[in-house]
């Protein structure tokens, strides 16, 4: 309910200031769209994370897709937003992710008195789906314009690994089964022309209840920050 409260919100404030652009009268395209393809690179960050979870390095994202622009008033700088994209994502942590005699899933933080850490990560791979509602101050004449979309984006999982490789042993996993394969989350792209601000939290954990570090469920969300470029 209150995600839903914030985007309402959210829409009324945006309406209310693009309310106050003026309106180009004298030319309307009935065929003009816009941005119907997207490139996003992002650092991706742990949110919620247990204290003795660390990020090091540049935990990195990038995104792709093809979202179907559909105007909903004359002027036809208001539109709402169906896309398809593929998003993956790496995160840079001190968590070790094993498995035991009995091929289960185990979870600990990584000694780095003992162990010197190369590199150690767990990536999704994802098919997305971003819905938006989208303001914009262009028209069909104008390729250099402010713009503000906000929405949702819901991706499946197909697709998960982790890799660990130290000075005494490498680790690699793939396929872990404690991954939730649903993951949602409210997104926001603001900017002008090329340069654009991207923001996603997600509203879901990275995890199943069945991932334990110490006993508590990993409890983590994704928030990702970067840019976003729209093409025609």
């Amino acid at each position: 309910m209150k995600t839903f409260l914030f985007i309402v919100w959210f829409s009324c404030i945006t309406s209310v200031l693009f309310a106050q652009q003026p309106m180009d009268t004298t030319f309307v395209d009935h065929k003009y769209r816009e941005d119907q393809f997207y490139f996003s690179l992002t650092y991706d960050l742990l949110g919620n994370k247990p204290k003795e979870i660390k990020q090091s390095g540049f935990s990195s994202g990038i995104h792709f897709g093809v979202i179907r622009d559909m105007p909903i008033n004359v002027r036809r700088n208001k539109a709402v937003g169906v896309g398809l994209g593929v998003s993956i994502n790496s995160y840079n942590q001190n968590m070790l992710i094993n498995q035991d005699s009995d091929q289960n899933y185990t979870y600990q933080i990584i000694d780095e008195s003992e162990i010197t850490i190369k590199r150690n990560k767990f990536t999704t791979y994802l098919v997305e789906v971003p819905l938006q509602y989208r303001w914009r101050t262009s028209t069909a004449r104008d390729y250099k314009f402010w713009r503000v979309y906000t929405g949702l984006n819901i991706g499946y999982v197909f697709y998960n690994s982790s890799k660990l490789k130290s000075n005494i042993d490498a680790i690699k996993l793939g396929g872990i089964e404690d991954f939730n394969k649903l993951q949602y989350g409210l997104t926001l792209s603001a900017g002008y022309s090329t340069w654009n601000f991207n923001v996603y939290y997600g509203l879901n954990s990275i995890f199943k209840d069945s991932a334990k570090l110490d006993g508590q469920s990993l409890d983590m969300n994704t928030i990702r920050l970067g840019l976003i470029f729209y093409i025609l």
